[in-house]
């Protein structure tokens, strides 16, 4: 049986890569979206593992709730950034300020 701490330490190292994702890459909006889904798949890791170790199924519910509002999430991020590339053939953050109407 794998004990907790090793959940938890993959868990933070996860967020830390997501985290360091996010603030070393803030060009690709695409990297940008991988980087925040996988910040919440660390938190997710979490979850379960601090469910399965308290021997509680709310917080393996509350993980179907997280992943509906990501798929949400990227869903919407998504369809941001193929109406940022049609408009100005590129993907850069810099360039969203450009879609105010």
């Amino acid at each position: 049986m794998v004990p907790l701490s090793h959940y938890l330490i993959l868990g933070a190292a996860l967020f830390a890569i997501s985290v360091l994702g996010i603030f070393l890459n803030r060009k690709n909006v695409i990297i940008l979206l991988m980087a925040i889904e996988l910040n919440l798949l660390a938190v997710n890791l979490n979850f379960i593992a601090f469910s399965y170790y308290l021997q509680d199924l709310s917080g393996q519910v509350f993980v179907f709730f997280i992943l509906t509002v990501a798929a949400a999430e990227s869903a919407i991020g998504l369809a941001i950034l193929v109406a940022l590339f049609r408009n100005l053939r590129t993907i850069h953050v810099d360039d969203l300020g450009s879609l105010k109407g």
